[in-house]
């Protein structure tokens, strides 16, 4: 316990509870706005060079994959190796790519190593240029998995879903769309991405800028000049604001600064920001790589991040070093300790990482009042950590400056700039960085409803919260597979949830396909049996987020039953993955409305 010898933990305590004290709402004032109606142009899609003009379909397709990020790539990717012919993707963006296809801004950049992140390495014969790679390049690796697997072939771009219905006469989905289509699928995957839909801040005059204005996933480029890598020139004569200090403004503030004549940045409340420590691939060590390095890459890094134990690193970054400090001060001080006194082990761990994150603010910043703004107080999971090597050295620069909204957020928006502690700055261009919804209803974030077997849309079906099995399949909605972080495993490399949930969909698609079995949905008890243990394991996350400074992880401060229910599968750092490998390895298909059909096949299978 030498670490925390001088720490005044009272002090930090008290501390963390008055940041997250005066962060709190109690105006009334929504947090955010819905980017539709007058808003609509900040959604746009700023990157599709035409329309595509096609006639309306009114075919059928074996499965149907809805959103062409990564998600649906992998699903597909995984089907077409079964052997899965007529597979359509359907996304509302002009190419594949997901989150990779909209979010263009300057710094765009993977934020765990592109190793691991990037799927299919091997499948692909690709190796990423960098430790951690930018966005053109995850963007082009995307359009080489879908002309990789052939996903391309039926794929249907710049379409929207109206609505989707189960058919219980033809067992079928019948999908429309916004451009007049009506096909049918015997199966969908719902890949729609759990950040999708940008939003703007709940801020009074967001209407009255008179000056331009976008959000970060939506650059405008035409604008400032540039590309994704920076050169925006055309900010040289521009006294810019931007609103928002979280993962992507870290990445695109250093480029704002050092290319605008003036920025002003907003703050309510500031990222943990270490080290990135970014460089090129070594081919050395790509000459010495094994079949079967990415999984194994992946793995260990996905047990070290939640909590396990490997004998070697093999990714060793700024996670690996976050959970491996927390994870070793456990294990020195576990013995005989009461459940309280171990909470109370790792709330000192992380409270002396916290440290070092805070030191680091001082050593970069020239500052100190600017310094002293920047650290973050809060939990060191709080908030998704953020690792950028010119994010704080930014505000050393003569244009760059730190408006601290000491919690309390912008005052309001003028036609002429934004007012903040009554001081009203004048600017030229201002940026929303404020992210994505989150905790709304489904229909709501994507634009399209979903009728079940009985006629009940899926809003009806999760008026008290998600419901699920296995986080992946819906009592109610047959053939229906639905990709999320809600009920799923927990991992900081969300590419290792999605190729867990993408093989597990197309094992149980290819059964179904292959063995000619009726329409699969969980049953009502298996489905209520999965939405308990989520809830039981989510209590004491639930009662450490409730603590944490307000933000998209803890429903700005005020979870309620509903952001529980909706939460992660906590348990062993491999526990969800190994969850849904043996339950297809037992060929019972338990829990589902052809579990007996499933345990008939087993038998055959013996």
């Amino acid at each position: 316990m030498s670490e925390s010898s001088s720490l005044d933990v009272d002090r930090l305590r008290a501390r963390y509870s008055a940041e997250r004290e005066r962060r709190l709402r109690s105006d009334g004032i929504d947090q955010y706005l819905e980017t539709s109606g007058s808003f609509k142009s900040y959604v746009r899609d700023p990157w599709a060079e035409e329309i595509i003009e096609r006639d309306p379909l009114f075919d059928e397709v074996d499965v149907a994959l809805v959103g062409a990020g990564f998600g649906g790539l992998l699903t597909g990717a995984r089907l077409r190796e079964l052997g899965v012919d007529k597979i359509r993707l359907i996304d509302k963006a002009a190419d594949v790519g997901g989150t990779w296809y909209w979010n263009r801004y300057p710094g765009v950049a993977c934020d765990v190593e592109s190793y691991i992140y990037m799927p299919l390495l091997e499948e692909t014969g690709y190796m990423p240029k960098e430790k951690y790679s930018k966005g053109d390049e995850i963007f082009e690796h995307c359009q080489r998995i879908a002309t990789k697997f052939d996903l391309y072939r039926h794929a249907l771009f710049q379409t929207e879903i109206s609505d989707m219905r189960w058919d219980e006469d033809g067992d079928r989905w019948v999908i429309t769309t916004n451009r007049g289509d009506c096909f049918k699928a015997k199966f969908v995957s719902l890949a729609t991405g759990h950040l999708q839909k940008p939003k703007l801040p709940g801020i009074p005059g967001v209407e009255s800028f008179k000056g331009h204005t976008f959000h970060t996933s939506r650059w405008d480029f035409a604008y400032t000049s540039g590309d994704s890598h920076g050169g925006l020139s055309g900010l040289a004569d521009k006294r810019v604001g931007i609103i928002g200090t979280g993962a992507t403004a870290v990445q695109c503030i250093p480029h704002l600064g050092r290319d605008s004549q003036e920025l002003l940045v907003f703050q309510r409340t500031p990222s943990s920001v270490d080290v990135r420590a970014n460089r090129e691939t070594d081919s050395t060590w790509v000459d010495s790589l094994t079949p079967g390095w990415q999984r194994e890459r992946i793995e260990n890094f996905q047990i070290l991040t939640a909590g396990g134990i490997v004998e070697h690193d093999l990714v060793d970054d700024a996670w690996t070093s976050i959970t491996k400090k927390l994870l070793a001060m456990r294990l020195n001080n576990t013995s005989g300790l009461s459940p309280e006194e171990l909470a109370k082990t790792m709330e000192i761990a992380d409270f002396t990482k916290m440290e070092e994150v805070r030191a680091r603010v001082d050593e970069l910043v020239d500052d100190a009042a600017t310094a002293e703004a920047l650290k973050p107080w809060y939990r060191q999971f709080c908030k998704r950590p953020c690792f950028h090597d010119e994010y704080l050295q930014s505000f050393n620069r003569d244009n760059v400056r730190l408006v601290d909204t000491e919690g309390k957020g912008v005052e309001r928006i003028t036609e002429t700039g934004v007012v903040v502690n009554g001081v009203e700055h004048e600017l030229d261009c201002l940026i929303y960085s404020t992210g994505f919804e989150v905790g709304t209803d489904y229909a709501h974030r994507t634009g399209f409803e979903i009728y079940g077997r009985t006629g009940e849309s899926l809003s009806e079906a999760w008026e008290d919260g998600v419901r699920t099995y296995h986080g992946l399949l819906l009592n109610g909605f047959p053939n229906l597979f639905m990709q999320s972080i809600a009920q799923a495993g927990f991992t900081v490399n969300f590419p290792y949830l999605i190729e867990i949930q993408a093989t597990h969909s197309a094992w149980l698609i290819n059964e179904a396909l292959t063995h000619q079995l009726g329409p699969i949905e969980p049953t009502e008890e298996a489905e209520a049996a999965w939405v308990e243990t989520i809830v039981l394991r989510n209590q004491g996350s639930a009662e450490s987020s409730a603590n944490c400074t307000p933000g998209y992880y803890n429903k700005e401060g005020m979870p309620d039953d509903r952001s529980r229910q909706s939460g992660m599968y906590f348990g062993a750092p491999t526990e969800y993955g190994d969850i849904l490998r043996e339950w297809r390895e037992s060929g019972t298909l338990t829990g589902t409305t052809q579990q007996r059909e499933g345990e008939r096949h087993a038998q055959r299978n013996l």
